[in-house]
């Protein structure tokens, strides 16, 4: 299950794990304009974990999803993937 909230300065999007077994915290990533934040509540350290992707690693992210293994470049003029 996840949520999608559209706020002043962000895209807010919420993971929610509904698996049987082995539940892992929410994840909440952060859309902003100039780069994207994904967080989760670690109950081992009770701290909320956050790491910062530029827009340019999202993009790489989104892209290597589904690609096979190997290394890879995106074309700089195709700034929609």
């Amino acid at each position: 299950m996840f949520s999608i909230e559209h706020e002043f300065d962000a895209t807010v999007v919420t993971l929610v794990d509904e698996g049987s077994e082995n539940l892992q915290e929410d994840v909440i990533v952060n859309s902003f304009e100039e780069c994207v934040t994904i967080e989760q509540f670690d109950p081992r350290t009770d701290q909320t974990m956050r790491i910062t992707l530029s827009i340019s690693q999202m993009r790489d992210l989104a892209a290597a999803i589904e690609l096979p293994e190997g290394v890879y470049r995106r074309d700089p003029s195709d700034s929609k993937t």
